[in-house]
Order: structure tokens, then sequence, then C-alpha cells
């Protein structure tokens, strides 16, 4: 439970402190915070998300609010589409329950409520509720009866569980300051034209005071004496266990706490345990995800021991970390893998406990079939990333960059390798007509050899014919054709040479009178 609260109202942050060490921060900054209280106009419907937007203010982005959250803004009490319920320019009167986050605008409600010391009033509302954390059946019955007392007609009363046990002239002092805000605010929104803020919180100790005071806080430090005063007007004489200090120290309030040095390691990824593991904590666009790691613990007896015992501590410092860091929505936490079912009934007992105090209410969902245990927490402003952090300038908040001289080197290198396989290619390419003009040449001379035993042959045959034949008696010959199959370049050859082509025909007889007749490929026969 905390033990002090330390606030620093000049730059309105405040930090819950336990053992030692801050279990929360508290921060009012930004343009729009929650609770403040807005007089807009409707800019435009939205019929396919069941929504609207609203102008409040200066920000290009108007505020979102979504049909469930209209109450006393419906120009129709009966269940309609929308565009019915709500038109352009119409002038309302809303609520901030969320801060804008990211590319997206403030969240908005019509269903306006005041918190006070004890109690919250709802002016819209209906009917007395009470604390959960009210267990007392007596002191239910009591509180309940006040309220139904006490309520202005038409309006809704919250009893909040500093209320047990607290005298009834402090609960009527209360609403009767809740309802002088109300009138008041009724009366600016009257005669302002929107968009206009119509209240908020300024004040900054009575605010952290008035949500975090309770019967653990044994100390609260603030930067001088006035507020000091202040906190004892608000608190009363019913706090007298606890302390109210001044900061008087030369050093700064936030080294003398480590406040800064929690800031700091908070925005980490990584967080320590004492006994050597770590957690690894991520935010993403969708939910946050948390791993557990062993590290260098080394200390159980066995590798089961090690497990539970790794788990049990993240489990504990993990529970903190959601608080400190303000983290909402979607978590996922994967630990570490365990067998035993005994050991998950344990670990999820011991987590159950250390959430037990969140004021944002977890809830767990499942722990899975893989080992990861799925929870959500209610989102209470903006989280410490976006309250201390701003998107790095260099990978714009993904987390890594681009190394261009390694791109242009993976480039040069395919490059280089297309440059070397082309230069393979075409060296093979000149080896293959190497060896086609090789061969041709090859052809050749064995064509002139063919050739000159040809003639020689020819002339040995004529000088024996010239002695059997008669020089009156003449031989007939008949003149053959002959197709040949050449390609340009070896008829380019033959014809360089002087050689008939005919010579290439095994049945050539160089006794008749033959014609050749070159067939190109891609000529055909006739």
């Amino acid at each position: 439970m905390v033990q002090q609260i330390i606030i620093a109202e000049k730059v309105r942050i405040a930090a819950l402190i336990q053992d030692e060490r801050v279990e929360e921060l508290i921060v009012a900054k930004g343009r729009y915070q929650i609770g403040d209280v807005y007089l807009g106009t409707i800019e435009n419907v939205l019929p396919g998300i069941d929504a609207a937007f609203v102008n409040i203010g200066e920000s290009e982005k108007n505020g979102f609010i979504h049909v469930s959250d209209l109450g006393p803004l419906r120009l129709k009490k009966t269940s309609a589409a929308i565009t019915e319920l709500l038109e352009p320019k119409q002038k309302v009167m809303v609520q901030v329950i969320k801060e804008p986050t990211g590319n997206k605008g403030a969240r908005l409600t019509g269903n306006i409520s005041f918190p006070g010391r004890y109690l919250v009033l709802q002016p819209f509302g209906q009917g007395v509720n009470l604390s959960r954390r009210i267990s007392t059946e007596n002191e239910r019955n009591r509180l309940r009866a006040l309220g139904v007392l006490i309520k202005p007609p038409g309006t809704g009363l919250l009893i909040r569980t500093e209320a047990e046990s607290i005298k009834e002239e402090l609960l009527i002092n209360d609403l009767e300051d809740l309802l002088k805000k109300w009138d008041s605010i009724q009366q600016l929104s009257e005669i302002q034209s929107p968009p206009f803020l119509l209240n908020r919180d300024e004040d900054f100790i009575q605010r952290v005071l008035r949500d975090n005071v309770s019967s653990s806080v044994k100390r609260i430090v603030v930067e001088n004496d006035s507020a000091v005063e202040r906190v004892k007007h608000f608190l009363g004489k019913n706090e007298n266990n606890i302390a109210f200090e001044a900061h008087k120290e030369p050093i700064d309030i936030f080294k003398k706490y480590k406040i800064n040095l929690a800031i700091h390691n908070a925005l980490q990824p990584r967080v320590d345990l004492p006994s050597g593991g770590y957690i690894i904590i991520e935010p993403t666009e969708a939910l946050t995800v948390i791993d557990v790691n062993s590290g260098s613990f080394t200390r159980s007896a066995n590798a089961r021991e090690t497990v539970l015992w790794t788990n049990c501590e993240a489990a504990k410092e993990i529970a903190r970390q959601l608080k400190l860091r303000n983290i909402g929505g979607v978590v996922v936490i994967d630990f570490i893998d365990m067998d035993s079912r005994k050991d998950q009934l344990q670990l999820l007992e011991h987590f159950t406990t250390s959430i037990k105090d969140d004021s944002a209410r977890p809830q767990i969902a499942q722990l899975t079939e893989l080992g990861l245990l799925e929870l959500t927490r209610k989102r209470q402003g903006q989280n410490i990333y976006e309250l201390f952090g701003k998107p790095c300038k260099s990978c714009f908040g993904i987390g890594t960059i681009s190394s261009f001289d390694e791109v242009n080197s993976i480039n040069l290198n395919i490059e280089i390798d297309n440059n070397e396989s082309n230069i393979i290619q075409n060296e093979k390419i000149i080896s293959q007509k190497e060896n086609d003009i090789n061969n041709l040449d090859q052809k050749q001379d064995d064509l002139i050899q063919h050739s000159q035993t040809d003639i020689k042959n020819e002339q040995n045959q004529t000088l024996v014919n010239s002695e059997n034949i008669s020089d009156n008696q003449q031989v007939k010959q008949t003149d053959e054709i002959k197709i040949i199959h050449l390609n340009e370049v070896e008829e380019e050859v033959y014809r360089s040479i002087g050689l008939n082509p005919v010579l290439l025909d095994d049945s050539y007889n160089s006794s008749i009178n033959t014609l050749s007749y070159i067939l190109k490929p891609d000529e055909k026969e006739e």
C-alpha cells in the first residue's frame, strides 16, 4: 500500500511511494485532461461507426463521442440511429473521459460527473450507488439511506470508499460544494459560445489528495508551507495520523525521492528482477507485450523452483510497472513455461494478489495453452511514453533504421554477380564460336585436300582416255544437277577459295558434267 505522497505542484507531477520505491506517477499536463468539461458543437455525425465528432477547442483533432455515451444529449428518448439523436452544429456540454493519444482525439461523454472527497455527483444520473469496497452491511445501509435523503431530485450520487465511517455533516458539506460547482457551470454555459472550457480541476494538490489519500498513507510532502496549509484544510481533522511536510532541503524534490530516476527507468524496455531475472516491456499500437526471462538466476536447487521463483518475482514487478507506466488496454505476458498445473495456479494467485490494489481494475482473461497470460487494464489518461517520450527522429518510432550504405553494398554485389555471370556467359558464347570456326577450318582443309586428290585422279584418267580414244571420237556427257545444303558462312568459304560445293557430295563423279544448286537452311526443295 502507498505510504508517502510527494507532490511537485509547479510541474504538476506527484509520486506515490511505497518501501522507498515510486509505485505510481500522477501527471497533469496537456491541453485536454480527464474531467475537463467543455461546451462544444457537433461537427459531423457518422452512422457507420455510431459516433460523432465534437469541436471542443483549437486542436486539429475533434473530440470523439460514441452513441452509448450520449446520455442527456439525445434529441430523442427512444432508441434510434445516431443521425436522429444528434445533428450537426448542435450545442452540447461534454466531459473528457480519455485524453488524446497518438492520432486520436479526446474521448468524450455526455454523462457528466464531479468527484468530491467522499461523493461523486452525477447531474444527469439516477439513484444512489456505493463503492464495492465498502463491505460492512450496516455501513452500506447507513450510507445508502443518507444518500437518498440528501440527493437532489433528478440527479445521481456515488458514495466513495473514503466515506466509510465518515460523519454525516462532512458528507453533506462535500455534496454542497459539488452542487455549487455544477450551478456555476450551468450559468457559464448559458452565456458562453462554443468551444469553451467550462471547468477544470486547477488545484493539483486537491486533485491528488482527493483520488489517492487512503488509510495506508502516513506522510505527505509538498513544496512549501502554503501548500501544507492547503493540504490540512482539504483533509480536515480526520487525518490526524498523516504527517504533513514542506520540502526545504537544497536538493531538488525530484532528486531527493528519486522521481526523475524512476521516470527514466520506466522509459526503458528492460526491468531487472532482484534474483537475476528480468522482464522486457514492449508497447505496440494494439497491445502491450511483456516477456519474462530467468537471466542469471541460479539460486534454486532445480529448474522447476527456478522457473516458479522467477515468474513470481516477475508477477509482482509487472503489477508495479502497469501502474507506474500507466499501461492500459490489452496486455499479454509471456511467463516462463511451467509444466506443473499446481505451479500455474500458484502463479495466478500471486499475480491476482499483486494487482488487487490497482485502481484501474485489471481483469485477467485467461492463461492460454502456450503459457500466455492475457489481461485488460482500464485506460486512465496518457501513459508514460506519451507523457515523457517522443518518437525518434531517426527511426520515427519503429526502433530500427535502414542503412543505405549496406543496401547499396548489397545492390552493388548483386550487380557484380550479374556482370560476372554475363561475362562467363559471353565467354562461353565466344568459346563456342571459336570451336565452330575451328571446326569449319578443319572442314575446309579436308575439302581442299579431297579436291586436290580428285583433280589429280581426273588428270590421270584423262591421259588414259586420250591414249585409247581417237582424236575424232567425242564422248557424249550428260548434265547432272546436285543439291548441296550450305549455310551462308559455308557458301562464303567455298566462294572465297574457288571450290565447287559439289565436292561435298559423296556420289559425285568427275566424269559427269555436274551442276550444283545451293540450298540454304531456310529454303525448301522444289
